[in-house]
């Protein structure tokens, strides 16, 4: 994969985008010593909690965006995602499988920021990105005549393995919320 991203400095104001979003770039140690501070502060389960929604709304407002931008639809868009995130040092992510009627997907994530930055550290340490894939698929749903007005099930995400856990991979599996 070859890790090219179209990105703009504004001269008059240093404002970074890529694709027509505004975006900070900054140090992977950085932004892990940010979260893990966060965590700790917060407890785990209300930080997870939180990372939740705001990914998943973030997630699905960027969707809308890059479809836009791009005149891409449906499932191109989720992975138009994954090969951004992958791109922007996130780790590696990959669509193991995935079926938008159903609300259901596979993800793997290969060299996670969050592994890499924490070697010492086990147990999952990938939560982070549970709702963006969450509120990626909704958002596919969501615009898709598959979807749309059909009643199409929403969408939850959640880490099922990780590379901290001695897998050779991180897991992620979206899945239905049952109603």
């Amino acid at each position: 994969m070859q890790p090219q991203l179209p990105i703009d400095v504004d001269p008059e104001t240093g404002v970074w985008t890529t694709d027509a979003l505004p975006m900070l770039y900054v140090p992977r140690h950085f932004f892990t010593n940010n979260h893990v501070a966060v965590e700790e502060a917060l407890g785990r389960e209300a930080y997870e909690e939180i990372l939740y929604k705001a990914g998943y709304k973030s997630a699905y407002h960027w969707c809308d965006k890059e479809a836009q931008l791009h005149d891409i639809s449906g499932m191109a868009v989720f992975e138009h995602y994954l090969k951004r995130l992958s791109q922007r040092g996130w780790g590696l992510f990959s669509i193991l499988e995935a079926d938008p009627a159903t609300a259901s997907a596979r993800i793997a994530l290969r060299h996670s920021s969050f592994v890499l930055q924490q070697p010492e550290k086990s147990g999952k340490l990938c939560y982070m990105f549970a709702g963006w894939f969450a509120g990626a698929m909704d958002w596919v749903n969501d615009t898709t005549p598959a979807g749309k007005g059909k009643g199409a099930p929403r969408a939850q995400s959640k880490e099922v393995q990780c590379a901290a856990e001695g897998h050779d991979h991180c897991g992620f599996e979206v899945s239905p919320i049952a109603r």
